[in-house]
């Protein structure tokens, strides 16, 4: 898939090699944007190629969440908020095609205009845009939104934020961002910020807003009803805005939504069992190919669909806190790797099913190659060899076990790592020179029943280290907190990563997200390496430099040993009632964010 991914992208720089060539080439509007190049779709396209665009609609479905939720608002730090909400009611001025990387096709603007150096942005806005109330969508809205979230939003909105030099409205209809600093990203993130409404939220305090105050959108559901922590229940509006626009046509065909929200997993899939869930979406192998012969399987009234991807990895497992001891040693959280007998814990939970992450960008071509760093790989990280971590520069593997429960080889290499950073086992207990144990705790979520389970195979072993592990459960809240202000020593960890990264990887991985609370970057990684890395994939040119500079972050990344890896989710596996449906053509990203319901709809008779 990956192969199928450059050969587009192929054509992105070649489109746009032909474009910058050109000196007397002037901005113009257009439908949509790509980072480089042009889109794929032309300006008359009627719908995206994996849609139904005639899907019929009606009929409601019912998801489930696990754990609870006290905020309705997505977009401020403060809360914990349903994961899905922010697809079902707000729009940005440009909307994700998941078939193409790289690429935004007009949703409230029907236009955007770029210079060939990307230094400024403008958005045109659709005429009928209109808000769920149905009052219009204005420029004053935009860039009050921009503002409002640049200064009290969510921290992921900062960013862009900072790099905003000026925003000026330029017509009735009109906005122009200039920005300040090279990044051929922003005009893109520009499109992408929800739009919020000013005449809500002017004057008020939207950072800290209670859980009845929900965030006006103009997105094509509205929350109609809410129980704090049970559930939530959205209604398609009738007076949706932009049901025929092209980004949407045939999309969001169900007339009800309603998430309910369970303690954990296993309680959720009993639900899904007696029919109290529609649809649910299944990550452990082993289990969807022998638990789910229950009797609504077996007799049709639920359907088992698979829905493959092309999309990297991405990193799931376990992270460890690098910003205090032990984990601010590299040679204790390689040690912890080795200890970690991935191939026995797989085989355990998961039938062996499921191949391990070997890289934050494993299952693509985005992902670094084996072997010594060649090339203009090389090149990017020779002026920091210096301070890189062994592996970096040579290529570096994450420990196998034979499989077996004992894992005596990644016991023994454990033990030299743990010598080598100054601990030592006395009467079985591993302890530095001044006789302080060594132990940290791994702090799970309270619904998370798998991760306690890998957890608890996990501290068998390192129990036979003399390692001091305690596991500690939070309620969701808590756990979001804690995480959020980086109290914890180790922690479950999840990040995906698509085709196209760009500027959010400074929030997942900067050394100025390490120091921000909020921020993705778990981990603490603070290298001016990774930083370089980012800015040379942003400010990349062609696709020779971009991919080097992803392949050169995903090195530093992995040899930097943070997270104790899990396995790859290279299929999406859904169980849903045979009256739902989707399109046979799948995107690029499978089942992507909000795939299932967006595209989906009900055959109900």
């Amino acid at each position: 898939m990956g192969t199928v991914f450059f050969h587009r992208l192929g054509r992105f720089f070649a489109a746009g090699a032909v474009i910058l060539s050109g000196a007397a080439a002037q901005a113009e509007p257009q439908h949509g944007i790509s980072m480089y190049g042009t889109p794929a779709l032309p300006p008359d396209f009627v719908s995206l190629p994996y849609v139904w665009p005639d899907a019929p609609k009606g009929g409601s479905i019912t998801l489930g969440n696990t754990g609870g939720f006290n905020s309705l608002n997505p977009y401020v730090r403060k809360g914990t908020v349903p994961w899905q909400l922010r697809f079902f009611t707000h729009e940005a001025l440009m909307g994700r095609s998941l078939d193409e990387p790289f690429t935004l096709y007009g949703l409230l603007a029907e236009s955007v205009e770029v210079p060939e150096d990307r230094a400024w942005v403008e958005f045109t806005l659709r005429p009928e845009a209109r808000f769920s109330d149905g009052s219009p969508v204005t420029v004053e809205d935009v860039i009050f939104s921009y503002e409002l979230l640049g200064a009290e939003g969510h921290p992921r909105y900062h960013s862009l934020h900072r790099q905003v030099e000026t925003m000026e409205q330029t017509g009735p209809r009109s906005l122009r961002i200039t920005f300040n600093s090279d990044n051929r990203e922003l005009a893109l993130l520009a499109g992408m910020r929800p739009i919020l409404s000013k005449a809500q939220w002017e004057g008020r305090d939207f950072a800290n807003a209670p859980l009845e105050e929900v965030p006006l959108g103009s997105g094509p559901y509205i929350v109609s009803s809410y129980e704090a922590g049970r559930f939530v229940e959205l209604t398609r509006n009738p007076d949706y805005w932009g049901a025929d626009i092209p980004l949407r046509r045939g999309t969001n065909n169900f007339d009800t939504i309603k998430l309910d929200f369970y303690g954990d997993a296993s309680v959720m899939f009993e639900a899904f069992k007696a029919g109290e869930i529609s649809a649910l979406r299944e990550f452990n192998a082993e289990k969807w190919a022998t638990q789910y012969n229950f009797p609504a399987v077996t007799q049709g009234n639920i359907v088992k669909s698979e829905i493959p991807h092309g999309k990297p990895s991405g990193m799931t497992g376990f992270v460890m806190n690098s910003r205090k001891p032990p984990f601010d040693d590299w040679r204790v959280r390689e040690a912890m790797i080795q200890a970690f007998n991935f191939e026995y814990i797989n085989d355990t939970l998961t039938g062996g099913a499921q191949p391990r992450i070997t890289s934050y960008f494993s299952n693509s071509d985005l992902a670094f190659q084996s072997g010594p760093a060649k090339g203009r790989v090389a090149d990017l990280l020779a002026p920091f060899a210096a301070q890189l971590l062994p592996g970096t520069l040579e290529g570096y593997v994450f420990a196998q076990s034979d499989g077996s429960l004992r894992n005596r080889q990644g016991i023994r290499r454990a033990m030299a790592l743990l010598a080598e950073a100054g601990w030592a086992a006395e009467e079985g207990v591993m302890q530095d020179a001044e006789g302080t144990p060594l132990s940290f705790t791994i702090l799970l979520s309270q619904g998370s029943s798998e991760n306690k389970a890998i957890a608890d195979l996990y501290v068998n072993t390192l129990s036979r280290l003399g390692v001091d592990v305690r596991i500690e459960t939070a309620d969701d809240a808590q756990f979001v907190a804690r995480t959020n202000a980086f109290d914890f020593d180790m922690a479950p960890y999840r990040r995906a990563l698509s085709l196209s990264p760009g500027n959010e990887q400074r929030f997942y991985w900067g050394s100025e997200a390490a120091v921000q609370e909020g921020s993705r970057n778990l981990m603490g990684v603070a290298s001016p390496a990774v930083d370089a890395m980012i800015d040379a994939m942003l400010t990349a040119r062609n696709e020779a430099d971009f991919l080097a500079a992803v392949r050169a972050l995903d090195r530093l990344l992995t040899a930097g040993r943070y997270v104790i890896p899990f396995w790859q989710f290279t299929t999406g596996r859904i169980a849903h009632e045979a009256e739902m449906a989707f399109p046979d053509r799948l995107p690029i990203d499978g089942d992507g964010p909000n795939f299932m319901p967006e595209v989906w709809w009900s055959e109900a008779r």
